[in-house]
């Protein structure tokens, strides 16, 4: 290790001090490749050094770089061979770092990224092409970044929260959602099938970008300019602009179920309202609320956005709304944002009284079969949909009761709430639920025995409440004496009349 640290150090300095030693650069990239970590971070430390302070002297070609493998014409003077030569192992140098991103050790691969995101600012400060136009980004070298920090391979979570810095400048943020974009269509145009490690770490990636939300907010750049009137950075729809095309390409392919679920939950607040045009995912949601389950549950919010704010118009919505209740929803993680939602969607007075009532009795035959803590909010919940709609006041006010009816007209497997006669019934499954063993649940459903008020429950609290909480409140609470009646026990074998006491004695 000794050695390997002196050798780096007299490289670099024999490099910074004269040109003759130019060879010396091979060294310091061999050592980049070594084994043992240490070297390899003391490799990295030297060329970012290095090439740090060519980029400012100006020791590197300017323009497009000539192949490698070819002879230099005779028209390039001594130092500009020099210089390309040098430009070219700074290529190589980039690539081995590009490389060490994927290193077993975290500390190689986020001193490689630090390294690189410095030269990124280098190069942006003294541009290693010729300027066509008054700015300048090195765009190619932040593709490298990028394409190293979503690899196919390994998880680069970790890797890539430390890039979160680097994001909160606007030009890097602009132009690494153009290197995504670009990245996943060059990986995933190569195959049909999904890459859950790939597009993990792009989820990781994309779903971590903050977008500003007004213009006056775009002011932070990594890389500074006279004259920046017409660079698109600068502009908040080139943003918008940047980020719907990097969503619509991730999304475009088919994603493993997890992060389908991921994408779903951020959906409605953080990628829609950054877009420019929000329509653009009506095929993803109508797809995702076709599959089914949880799935379906969580596209209903970014649909509920589409819907009221940019007038979406989805056949059949409220038969596919009524599919989705069945016994799985009271125990899904996303309950109350579901109850929430479904409270939105049935809170219009224009609603047709068969449909509000399906949906009423079919949440109270759900019921039945519920947890205590979904029950205390279902009951409530259906209890609104009659102050809502009092049409549906019929179900609870039935001439002659549940009790004369021979048999309950409803049709629980019908998917269409017009065919499921639910008006034609009645909630005699509330009123069964006054005898439930759980004593705030027996006192919810008394509810219906008497006329319900105008002002509608509050649920929100209600759609949040967990079954621990019940028991930790259940647990808390000071009992009053029982009264109880029982006979003293008059010997170890129970009383004189007792068959044990009549056929055994103790002696």
């Amino acid at each position: 290790m000794a050695a390997a640290e002196a050798t780096l150090s007299s490289c670099l300095e024999a490099l910074l001090g004269s040109r003759s030693c130019a060879n010396r650069v091979f060294e310091i990239l061999e050592l980049l490749q070594a084994e043992e970590e240490e070297i390899v971070l003391s490799a990295i430390r030297t060329c970012s050094r290095l090439f740090g302070a060519f980029l400012e002297r100006g020791e590197l070609f300017v323009g497009q770089l000539p192949p490698e493998d070819e002879p230099l014409p005779e028209s390039y003077s001594a130092e500009e061979k020099y210089k390309i030569w040098m430009r070219q192992r700074y290529h190589s140098c980039v690539n081995c770092l590009v490389e060490l991103m994927g290193h077993e050790s975290f500390q190689v691969k986020e001193s490689s990224l630090c390294t690189l995101m410095k030269f990124v600012e280098l190069e942006a400060k003294y541009p290693l092409v010729k300027e066509e136009w008054s700015f300048n980004f090195p765009r190619e070298l932040l593709k490298l970044v990028v394409k190293g920090l979503i690899s196919t391979e390994e998880d680069s979570a970790l890797l890539i929260s430390n890039f979160q810095e680097y994001l909160e400048h606007d030009d890097v943020r602009f132009f690494a959602m153009k290197a995504v974009a670009e990245n996943i269509g060059n990986v995933m145009q190569k195959t049909k099938e999904p890459l859950p490690v790939y597009q993990k770490n792009v989820f990781a990636f994309i779903s971590s970008i903050s977008m500003p939300s007004n213009e006056n907010e775009i002011e932070n750049f990594l890389v500074k300019h006279a004259n920046q009137e017409e660079w698109k950075v600068l502009k908040l729809k080139e943003h918008k602009r940047a980020f719907e095309r990097m969503w619509l390409g991730f999304l475009k392919h088919k994603l493993p179920s997890s992060l389908y679920k991921k994408v779903l939950v951020i959906l409605h607040d953080s990628i829609l309202p950054h877009m420019n045009e929000p329509t653009l995912m009506i095929d993803f949601l109508t797809v995702a609320y076709d599959i089914g389950g949880a799935i379906s549950l969580l596209a209903l919010n970014g649909l509920f956005v589409l819907i009221l704010h940019h007038n979406l118009e989805y056949p059949d919505f409220y038969k596919k709304l009524y599919s989705l209740l069945d016994p799985s929803v009271f125990y899904v993680k996303y309950r109350a944002r579901f109850f929430r939602l479904l409270d939105l969607f049935l809170s219009s007075s224009h609603l047709p009284s068969y449909l509000v009532a399906a949906f009423a009795k079919r949440l109270a035959r759900l019921s039945l079969a519920a947890p205590p803590d979904a029950l205390l909010m279902v009951i409530p919940f259906v209890c609104n949909l009659l102050r809502r709609h009092p049409s549906c006041k019929v179900l609870i006010h039935r001439p002659g009761g549940p009790e004369e009816m021979l048999a309950d007209p409803y049709v629980m497997e019908e998917e269409d709430p017009l065919e499921s006669r639910a008006l034609e019934s009645s909630l005699w499954e509330i009123q069964t639920l006054q005898s439930h063993y759980h004593p705030e649940v027996a006192k919810a459903a008394t509810l219906i025995n008497t006329a319900l008020s105008e002002t509608e429950d509050d649920l929100l609290e209600l759609m949040e409440l967990t079954s621990y909480e019940i028991f930790d409140r259940d647990v808390k609470k000071k009992a009053s004496a029982v009264p109880l009646e029982f006979q003293r026990v008059t010997g170890l074998l129970g009383q004189k009349n007792d068959v044990l006491a009549e056929y055994f004695t103790l002696e």
